[in-house]
């Protein structure tokens, strides 16, 4: 929740990074359906998740360093941390822009976080993205920028972030309903700029953490013309670069300026964003090796990233097998167990969760040419489709099954056959996963209200598919009392997956319970190590 109503302070950042990184989530197919300018590639929503993901988890990181402490991060560190994680995860032209927007809003808050600052921000970001674009076009996310910029400049002095934000979003959204009459492109599809769309739901998500009110959000209809044409980026980007080139680059400004000369004259779509020696470099190109040469003069390229556009590609230097898994796991244990059917297994830390370039490191690791992928937790489906949608850009046929916990996950994993049709495996598999049910047992941490009545800290609680069902004092019972409640509505398999501390016996006693209870129905025991809950439950 915001600080105040008149505070864009560090509390109110990570709030915006959150929400930002949510609602990204929520609406990025969408965003990319209706990606038709500069490319029709149907990345863009994608790569605004991944750059507000990587600005989110450098504000994350600040606050973790003072999770020790009693007091926040000052506002400064916040939002610097907020720029420089969204330059060095920017994907794509419109990550790019949206990295500079932030950089520069930065730049302006880091000196003070009131209704003024956030005016002066939203201007000089708009100016800034203009600057870093080597040929501006209107009916695109600079002209909503530019937009927002305006209207926030044109609140009251004494109305407060929450007045300056809510009319930076009005403003943008207006703009936004004006960009098919812009742009040709947007018009003969009959879509808005997917960029600008981005940054309107960037935007509202600031109006949330600094109001506590979401505002009233507007869909736009995706044409089928639209997907068809996405769903083909090489037709529509017939005669245009063959190549995007994306690195990080560490250079002096006036190699800079020589840099944005030579890559204009390489290519197009040319934002170079940064400052401070450190810059992200984004060209559409036909020859990649002269885009990346011409930043090797500059200083030094890294993060290097090349895409072919419309290309069906494998991964380099190694002979990719047809199929394979890729798995979250919550501990040692079941990684082993992963492992040893074959999946590759991406591990969840303790209060942790992999961020979308994990799993698709993983998806690469895989060396396959198709790749289910199993999340096994609900708070990763947008990272998980994020991963799965820029693994697919890379040539990687990948199919997303959105398990909720690792139980269905192991339940998916025993139903795979590599023998068979990619789309009938996946079928079978998403049917495993879905008919079974899930619990985990937890400690309460604090004093709360759940859909179980009110627990103290302490407590042992029973979640079943998500939601508080027990509430107990010790382990024993309250697994016993989460297993009767699972297996009243029937089942056939209990999988109990037992933590690092618990002891054997737990699940000798569960395993005697079932068997007295319940007739024909069997119990597997796995062990998972150092995972965070004590218990994990499947009913299948």
């Amino acid at each position: 929740m915001p600080q105040t109503a008149d505070d864009m302070g560090a509390v109110a950042v990570r709030t915006w990074c959150s929400l930002a990184l949510e609602a990204l989530g929520r609406e990025r197919e969408a965003i990319d359906a209706i990606n038709v300018y500069p490319i029709a590639d149907g990345d863009t929503g994608t790569n605004l998740y991944l750059t507000v993901e990587s600005a989110a988890q450098a504000v994350e990181a600040v606050f973790a360093a003072h999770e020790t402490g009693t007091t926040v991060p000052v506002a400064a560190d916040v939002v610097r941390a907020m720029a420089h994680g969204a330059l060095i995860g920017a994907r794509g032209n419109s990550g790019t822009i949206l990295a500079q927007l932030l950089r520069a809003m930065a730049g302006v808050l880091s000196d003070g976080h009131d209704a003024d600052h956030l005016r002066r921000a939203l201007t000089k970001a708009a100016a800034a993205a203009r600057q870093a674009v080597a040929h501006p076009v209107e009916g695109t996310v600079l002209t909503v920028a530019t937009a927002a910029a305006e209207a926030a400049g044109r609140t009251a002095a004494d109305g407060g972030t929450a007045a300056v934000a809510r009319a930076a979003y009005e403003g943008a959204r207006t703009a936004l309903e004006a960009t098919p009459g812009q742009l040709a492109v947007l018009g003969r599809a009959g879509v808005v700029d997917a960029g600008g769309q981005g940054l309107v739901t960037v935007l509202g998500a600031l109006v949330e953490a600094v109001s506590g009110r979401a505002p009233e959000r507007t869909y736009v209809a995706v044409p089928a013309t639209v997907v068809s044409a996405v769903s083909a980026p090489e037709d529509c980007a017939e005669g245009g670069p063959a190549f995007e080139v994306i690195y990080l680059l560490e250079a002096a400004d006036d190699a800079v300026d020589r840099l944005r000369t030579r890559l204009d004259g390489l290519g197009d779509s040319l934002v170079v964003v940064g400052g401070d020696g450190l810059w992200n470099v984004h060209v559409h190109v036909d020859d990649a090796g002269a885009a990346v040469e011409a930043g090797v003069e500059a200083g030094r390229p890294y993060r290097i990233r090349i895409t072919h556009f419309g290309a069906d590609r494998v991964h380099p230097h190694t002979e990719p097998v047809q199929r394979a898994v890729v798995v979250v796991v919550p501990g040692d244990g079941l990684r082993g167990l992963c492992k040893e059917a074959g999946a590759t297994t991406v591990l969840a830390r303790p209060g942790e969760r992999p961020a979308s370039g994990e799993l698709v490191d993983a998806i690469r690791r895989a060396h396959a040419r198709e790749v289910v992928l199993l999340p096994n937790d609900a708070e990763l489906r947008h990272t998980a489709a994020a991963a799965a949608e820029q693994a697919r850009a890379e040539g990687v046929r990948v199919a997303l099954i959105p398990t909720r916990a690792a139980v269905q996950g192991i339940a998916a994993l025993a139903v795979h056959e590599p023998g068979r049709s990619f789309d009938e495996d996946v079928v079978a598999m998403t049917a495993a996963a879905g008919a079974t049910r899930y619990a985990e047992l937890a400690v309460a941490e604090r004093q709360s209200w759940t859909m179980a009545g009110i627990c103290q800290a302490g407590d042992i609680l029973g979640l079943i598919d998500g939601d508080v069902a027990v509430i107990g004092e010790h382990v024993p019972e309250t697994a016993r009392n989460v297993l009767d409640r699972m297996l009243a509505a029937g089942g056939e398999l209990v999988t109990l997956v037992l933590g690092e501390d618990v002891p054997d016996s737990l699940a000798d006693a569960l395993e005697e319970h079932v068997r007295e209870g319940y007739l024909a129905v069997d119990t597997v025991v796995y062990r998972g190590g150092h995972q965070c809950a004590p218990l994990l439950i499947g009913v299948e």
